[in-house]
């Protein structure tokens, strides 16, 4: 089966032999002028395919065992060191936002999808006017099981400094920025990190090798996306060879916003026919009606892709902020009416395959 084999081994047609980077369309003229040189593309990426980047072995006993779930709790929490904290945004970004590896000896072991929740160092006061330690936060997990070095030693989180600006004063307000965020922003390495978990199924990904994914993400949401495409190309998993489509789309203010680019650009380079990424800017591109350019606005402009691939058998995954799922579910609603479809109907399918994965916070 060749790369583009999907699932039950058949390729559905609307899947085409070109793809769209950076939110900008593939033309209709282009499209067919791949189309008509189908032999050689095929030839051009069986020999990309060859010489591309080679996978990074890993322990594979991290294979082996039951899904962890809650290993490590508020009271008994899992004592961790910083390893490295980089900002990954640009400096036209309208917030920063960090990637952190975290030293782990391998001793809180995930899976792909699931999250770890952090304790900020120090108290807070509460209603009774307690001193008490500070809530755990949630961070999806940007790494596969296999971490940043590929010998599951480490994991990682994306985050974003969480500040709070004063209007009245025209400057942010320190007594209310985020504390957790802003700890792990400020951390440096050696520092000591209190966490809880690993938690969460609902992101899970199938087991599957053929499946399709399309992942939509605002933001931070894109880190468990990383921990997909990181075990879907980047490891050479014995047991996992994956062969599906794995098509992600990105909502950002802007290009300094991009996160992880590099290494989507270089999958991108080695695994065309699998690999697909469409950016939603808000703040540079403009959708079909002249407005800002948000995530459901790039969705729709491939929605009859998306809506066959859904019908037959992808995964949809959503993560990023809750308020970007009013807006997808609208759209989604409304071009299945333009299709003749009944939504209700239609999303009861993909509830109950398990084809829809919705984390928001």
């Amino acid at each position: 089966m060749g790369p583009q084999t999907l699932l039950n081994g058949t390729l559905p047609a609307t899947i085409p032999s070109y793809r769209s980077v950076r939110g900008s369309p593939v033309s209709a003229r282009n499209a067919r002028s791949q189309a008509r040189c189908g032999r050689m593309q095929a030839k051009v990426v069986a020999q990309a395919a060859a010489t591309g980047t080679a996978k990074k072995s890993v322990p594979t006993e991290l294979e082996e065992g039951e899904l962890p779930l809650n290993t490590f709790s508020p009271k008994k929490p899992f004592k961790a060191k910083i390893k490295s904290v980089e900002k990954i945004t640009g400096p036209k970004a309208t917030g920063e936002t960090y990637h952190i590896i975290i030293d782990t000896k391998g001793d809180i072991p995930f899976w792909e999808g699931q999250s770890y929740g952090v304790i900020p160092p120090g108290e807070k006061t509460n209603s009774r006017g307690k001193k008490v330690p500070h809530g755990t936060r949630l961070y999806s997990i940007a790494a596969s099981r296999y971490g940043d070095q590929f010998d599951g030693k480490t994991t990682s989180l994306c985050v974003r400094r969480a500040t709070f600006w004063d209007s009245e004063k025209n400057a942010e307000d320190p007594e209310k920025k985020g504390i957790c965020s802003n700890f792990l922003a400020d951390a440096k390495p050696g520092d000591e990190i209190n966490m809880t978990g690993p938690t969460g199924k609902v992101l899970l990904m199938p087991e599957d090798e053929n499946a399709v994914f399309i992942m939509v993400a605002t933001g931070t949401g894109i880190a468990p996306y990383r921990a997909f495409w990181r075990r879907q190309f980047m490891e050479d998993v014995p047991n996992y060879k994956f062969k599906g489509l794995s098509w992600l789309f990105m909502g950002v203010a802007n290009s300094d916003a991009k996160l992880y680019d590099d290494e989507l650009e270089s999958i991108l380079k080695d695994y065309p026919d699998q690999f697909r990424v469409d950016y939603a800017l808000s703040r540079e591109q403009k959708n079909k009606k002249g407005g800002k350019m948000y995530i459901q606005d790039k969705v729709e402009e491939y929605a009859d892709e998306v809506f066959d691939l859904l019908d037959n058998g992808a995964h949809i995954y959503f993560c990023g902020l809750k308020g970007m799922m009013p807006g997808i579910q609208e759209m989604l609603e409304r071009v299945s009416g333009e299709k003749g479809m009944v939504w209700d109907d239609f999303f009861g399918k993909l509830k109950k395959n398990n084809q829809w994965h919705v984390e928001v916070y």
